[in-house]
């Protein structure tokens, strides 16, 4: 049951209430446990910039999930590459760009079937 549940993605249903009720956007950085950790380090210990995407809402999807950034960040290359996507996002956001991240988050969903976590 669980692995249908995060194939399908059913789990982030939740998430839409928050949107509603304003704490998350639809798109923007997704956000992380607090004290969450890559090998034995603090993301924010090991990752430059990190705090950077606190400075916005949190998101239901992002940039970083449509480019393969989705899942686990069980090492610090992968929060690393994750918190750089965040960061572009936040630099060059555009509502032009939001609409191409749901877009493809769509696509991602339903046809990239082996990128879930």
């Amino acid at each position: 049951m669980g692995k249908f549940i995060r194939k399908t993605s059913i789990d982030e249903l939740p998430q839409l209430l928050n949107v509603l009720g304003g704490s998350m956007s639809l798109v923007r950085p997704r956000p992380h446990a607090t004290a969450t950790k890559a090998p034995g380090k603090l993301f924010e210990e090991g990752v430059d910039n990190y705090a950077v995407r606190h400075r916005v809402k949190p998101g239901v999807t992002g940039w970083g999930q449509v480019n393969c950034w989705r899942g686990e960040t069980d090492t610090e290359d992968k929060i690393k590459q994750r918190v750089e996507c965040d960061i572009y996002y936040i630099r060059n956001w555009s509502l032009l760009l939001d609409l191409f991240i749901l877009l493809k988050t769509a696509y991602v969903l339903f046809f990239e079937k082996d990128n879930a976590y």
